[in-house]
């Protein structure tokens, strides 16, 4: 993902990443198991060109969940001190997700989950400026409002959003213990059965505005979200120091950090639910 450049809408980076996905996608769902959503949105001064990536798996299966990330990056690097109007790389904020999920789906080729599963990967979450969101998450705001299959009611919602960098830390995010209180209480028992409670902390989190909220508000789908972040005293959420910088590059990137991610979600796919 990352060799493409910076995956920022109306940009050939962007097309050539979404053609990467569409592919990959087809080889491990079938072709005629992946679906583009391509729509337009407003942005500033632009008219977008965006699309949703959505895969499924065990397809005849009515029982579902949903995993979800974004694939979009940054169009700005507004936390850095140079070049802070070009777009950044996004290997941790968007790539990571993505990767995990790349990964979950070719082990349901071979093994089929028993139970069906739909991967969606939003575009547009980070296109908006700071200090408004207006224009972020225009990808969950299509999908929620434009639904692909009319009714669709999965179980639950998974979001992976900066799940890939080098001592990543996963706290209890606040909407998620609101939309899916039990979820996220089954995903970092698992964590913790597992060894990974350096990751997924048994402490509660921030409430970090993200797909996830526009998903449960917009398609009342309870869903949680899975993200890097620090609450600080006041009860915001502090990212990482390459958060929006150019320094969100493969050199952050932990393949542990990620391994430990994909591990949680298969055992709970293929052994708890």
């Amino acid at each position: 993902q990352v060799d493409f450049g910076p995956r920022v809408p109306n940009t050939e980076a962007h097309q050539a990443a979404l053609s990467y996905l569409e592919n990959k996608f087809r080889a491990f769902a079938g072709s005629n198991a992946v679906f583009i959503q391509r729509f337009e949105a407003e942005g500033y001064d632009e008219t977008l060109q965006l699309g949703n990536v959505i895969a499924a798996f065990n397809t005849t299966a009515p029982d579902r969940i949903m995993l979800s990330a974004h694939w979009d990056s940054r169009p700005r690097a507004d936390e850095d001190t140079t070049r802070i109007e070009e777009g950044i790389l996004g290997a941790d904020d968007g790539g990571s997700g993505v990767a995990v999920l790349l990964e979950l789906a070719r082990i349901f080729k071979d093994n089929p989950p028993p139970i069906g599963v739909d991967i969606v990967l939003f575009d547009g979450e980070d296109y908006g400026r700071s200090g408004s969101l207006q224009k972020y998450f225009l990808g969950s705001r299509h999908w929620s409002q434009n639904p692909p299959v009319p009714g669709y009611s999965p179980r639950f919602g998974i979001l992976l959003d900066m799940v890939g960098s080098n001592n990543a830390q996963f706290p209890k995010e606040q909407y998620s213990l609101s939309y899916a209180p039990n979820l996220v209480e089954e995903v970092w028992s698992i964590a913790s059965e597992k060894g990974h409670g350096d990751l997924f902390l048994n402490e509660e989190g921030a409430a970090v505005a993200d797909d996830h909220v526009i998903v449960n508000e917009q398609a009342r789908i309870p869903i949680i979200n899975i993200i890097n972040h620090r609450r600080l005293p006041g009860g915001g959420a502090e990212f990482g120091d390459y958060w929006h910088t150019h320094n969100d590059n493969m050199e952050i990137i932990s393949r542990e950090t990620m391994g430990a991610v994909g591990d949680v979600l298969l055992e709970l796919i293929y052994n708890r639910l």
